[in-house]
């Protein structure tokens, strides 16, 4: 058996004892299926590749074939073994669909797997976790003005502005943090379509001195997703101070 080989049996069948690699769900010796053991990731589950553009249509046509293989009515008769290994298939099945159809749950969980994790790598490096309401440094103006926006806007308020007129003051404060969430959404997908370039001429990023172009555009990922989860907040933040407002406005 060759150590590639052997790298990739990771997963022993209960049934015969047989071993099979990781991306297997049914034994390969006796075609039992397999109990959900070890698993390499989602992307390997569902037998696509480790990219961030998807093709929607065949992820789709993979969970609806696997959910026919794991369904628990073929194995109604079957010993407990693999009725339970069936549900845990068709449960682990079901996280790594609704993961992966969704593009921003799609980059986050590569991050993770690939250890780009922000609290996994400030663990690693023994660094202090920022406070949760730290403003990065690229939205720090957009941050400042949309606070004086909001001030000014309660101050409006209070001092019996029209709706039409504080309501107007809120929708041109949205509008440069709706530029920003566009800009980033576009070095998103730039950088999406850079590690998919990357991914099958470079080695993992996870690896001990992997590839730095690759660890590169992780970092860059990750820096951006949580800049759009900041703005994300921010347009919450307006929203929220609009239904506030207009729920006084019925009272």
């Amino acid at each position: 058996m060759t150590s590639d080989t052997t790298a990739r049996i990771a997963q022993i069948c209960r049934t015969c004892g047989g071993g099979a690699p990781v991306d297997l769900h049914f034994c390969p010796q006796c075609e039992k299926i397999l109990t959900l053991g070890r698993q390499g990731d989602y992307f390997a589950f569902l037998g696509i590749s480790r990219k961030l553009n998807v093709d929607t249509a065949d992820l789709e046509q993979r969970f609806r074939t696997l959910s026919r293989q794991f369904h628990p009515d073929y194995f109604y008769n079957a010993p407990p073994a693999e009725r339970r290994a069936s549900l845990e298939r068709a449960s682990y099945l079901n996280d790594a669909y609704r993961t992966l159809r969704n593009p921003a749950t799609r980059i986050e969980y590569l991050l993770s797997v690939e250890g780009m994790d922000r609290r996994r790598t400030e663990r690693a490096e023994g660094a202090a976790a920022p406070p949760a309401d730290t403003v990065p440094p690229a939205l720090l103006e957009e941050v400042f003005a949309l606070n004086e926006e909001l001030d000014a806007v309660r101050e409006m308020r209070a001092g019996g502005a029209r709706a039409e007129e504080w309501k107007g003051r809120l929708e041109r404060a949205r509008e440069p943090i709706d530029a920003k969430r566009a800009e980033h959404e576009a070095q998103v997908q730039a950088l999406a379509a850079a590690w998919d370039a990357l991914i099958d001429t470079t080695a993992p990023a996870s690896e001990a001195g992997g590839a730095p172009e690759r660890r590169r555009v992780l970092e860059a990922l990750r820096e951006r997703m949580l800049e759009r989860n900041y703005i994300t907040n921010l347009l919450a933040g307006i929203e929220r101070e609009l239904e506030t407002q207009s729920g006084h406005e019925v009272i």
